[in-house]
């Protein structure tokens, strides 16, 4: 009897020290919070738990039911609450306001002055790089290092993400864009678009970034036997695809046999992929030292920037050349293929975009066959192709950057007042707000239409309409913004000008649906389906089916 007293008291006890902890850790935060002296929202878990990561919507999603469930906790402490929420908490609260956390504070700020000011002042709002930790996959990199080490990243990548390096990608892109769009256009219909979209992405990554052309396979189309362990194509392939085991729970312990199958397969596509860099490291080196030019790639550019680096600055090691190809491969092939995911689906609810893109592709391109479009010439004039992709990003950006403000107090202007921002507090530019909010965007801010951002003309010679600086800010701004903007960019523009320059997409309809049903129905399913995983992205794209056809 008293053994099992002891074994209830144990969880109640541990319960009890839990919650009582919590509440010294808010109430501290909270007390910090109040000198800022703006408004303040509580909630119990912290975003960076990772425990409460797995279970949060599944818990809220329970919560809501019940009687006072609309409170501070089910509103904010979700992933991805912002893109839900978008400037409704600014309009209440004013321009900056706390949310209050058992681990740090985060106060969110949507003032674009402001936010210019945050991105610009480098050392007093650094990147909390520990939150960046778990991308150390291979080594540390661009996303994870900090002071001479960031530094010395920096300027050898961005000899790496050059004009010579989006010429491939523009080749590359138009040639599998071109592929897929054969793929597509011989089904009836296509539930795999989001699938197929990750694998164009990730071939133009093997082109531009290893040097490796592939053809592009479909979906029913792939053969599901190919080993990771002799395929350097499926090994970054199921890394990519299981970012989450691996950076959920490290190299090490997915290694262990008596985890399932996946875990295994996870671990051995890790050592073979890496076996892959380090063969390719070892011969670009031996390259150098004899003088031989070799295949022009973020690899043997990243390799050779670095030796030439260590001439006189010491260059980059083994491990964070590799940590780097991680950490380009990552961002660059998720961050892609989820934006033009988003963008395939809002161009199929909104055939008036299409019509008015393809208007200017063909206008720019003419007759010409693809293997005549030219990057320097071409890229630079499909402004509404771009204009897709900044309209996307604005409502749906991937990786929400954030700041924080170190072990010191730092002073912040915001509208006409000077704050002051206490130490160890995280800042969160709020980008569902300030990239939504009608003062920047005007009446329609939370619609999609990419003609905002052009200036009406002819087409193939428009001009760009950009917003305030500072309110829109999708591949970041300042000292450590994105190397990769111009690579994402060409991407898919080139992608873009291939499947819509002679074709159009829609939605298929369902029994007793209309077409512009269908559409109203593919719009919904953009705003209910859009989830932070490890980046925004949408869950179930399969079930909108879509049709593509010759104009």
């Amino acid at each position: 009897m008293a053994y099992t007293t002891l074994l209830l008291a144990v969880p109640v006890l541990l319960g009890a020290v839990w919650v009582a902890d919590t509440c010294r850790r808010l109430w501290r935060n909270y007390s910090a919070a109040r000198t800022i002296g703006v408004p303040i929202r509580i909630i119990p878990f912290s975003p960076l738990n990772p425990f409460w990561v797995l279970l949060d919507r599944k818990v809220l999603s329970f919560i809501r039911h019940l009687p006072y469930g609309d409170n501070s906790f089910t509103r904010y402490n979700w992933r991805g609450w912002e893109v839900e929420d978008r400037y409704r908490s600014h309009h209440e609260m004013g321009d900056i306001w706390v949310l209050v956390t058992p681990l740090k504070n985060w106060i969110y700020i949507n003032d674009p002055e402001a936010l210019m000011s945050v991105f610009r002042r480098g050392v007093d709002f650094p990147r909390p790089c520990f939150v960046n930790e778990i991308l150390n996959v291979f080594g540390p990199n661009i996303a994870t290092a900090e002071g001479q080490s960031w530094k010395t990243q920096r300027r050898v990548a961005t000899h790496c993400f050059n004009e010579q390096n989006n010429e491939i990608v523009w080749g590359e892109s138009i040639t599998l864009a071109g592929d897929m769009l054969r793929y597509w256009s011989s089904k009836s219909s296509v539930k795999t678009t989001a699938d197929d979209v990750r694998t164009l992405s990730l071939h133009i990554l093997s082109r531009a970034a290893f040097g490796k052309s592939f053809k592009f396979v479909g979906h029913d189309e792939r053969d599901q036997s190919a080993s990771v362990s002799n395929n350097y194509k499926e090994s970054l392939q199921t890394i990519l695809e299981n970012c989450v085991l691996i950076l959920g729970f490290g190299t090490e312990f997915i290694a262990k046999p008596w985890l399932p199958h996946k875990f295994r397969v996870v671990h051995k596509a890790w050592v073979s992929f890496r076996a892959y860099m380090t063969n390719m490291y070892e011969e670009e080196k031996r390259a150098f030292d004899e003088g031989r030019m070799t295949d022009q790639n973020l690899m043997t550019l990243l390799i050779r920037a670095s030796q030439d680096e260590a001439k006189t600055d010491g260059g980059l090691t083994e491990s964070e050349i590799y940590g780097n190809m991680f950490a380009f491969n990552f961002a660059g092939h998720d961050t892609t293929a989820n934006t033009l995911t988003f963008a395939l689906y809002f161009l199929a609810a909104n055939p008036d975009v299409q019509d008015w893109i393809s208007e200017e592709v063909r206008s720019v391109l003419g007759d010409s066959d693809v293997s005549e479009w030219d990057y320097r010439s071409n890229f630079p004039r499909l402004k509404r192709c771009l204009s897709v992709l900044l309209e996307t990003i604005r409502l749906y950006t991937p990786v929400p950057v954030i700041k924080w403000t170190n072990d010191r107090s730092q002073t912040l202007t915001v509208g006409k007042r000077m704050l002051v921002l206490p130490p160890d507090s995280m800042i969160a530019p709020s980008y569902g707000a300030v990239q939504t909010d009608p003062r920047y965007w005007g009446p329609d801010s939370l619609e999609w239409s990419p003609l905002r951002w052009v200036k009406a003309g002819r087409p193939g010679y428009e001009d760009s309409n950009m917003p305030e600086r500072g309110a829109f800010i999708g591949w970041s701004e300042g000292t450590r913004d994105c190397p990769g903007r111009k690579f994402s960019q060409v991407e898919f523009v080139a992608t873009i000008a291939v499947l819509f320059k002679d074709w159009r997409v829609s939605p298929v309809t369902f029994q007793d649906e209309s077409l512009e049903d269908a559409r109203r129905r593919v719009m919904n399913l953009i705003k209910t389906d859009s989830f932070a995983v490890l980046l925004l992205q949408m869950l179930h794209p399969e079930r909108a089916p879509l049709v593509w056809q010759r104009r």
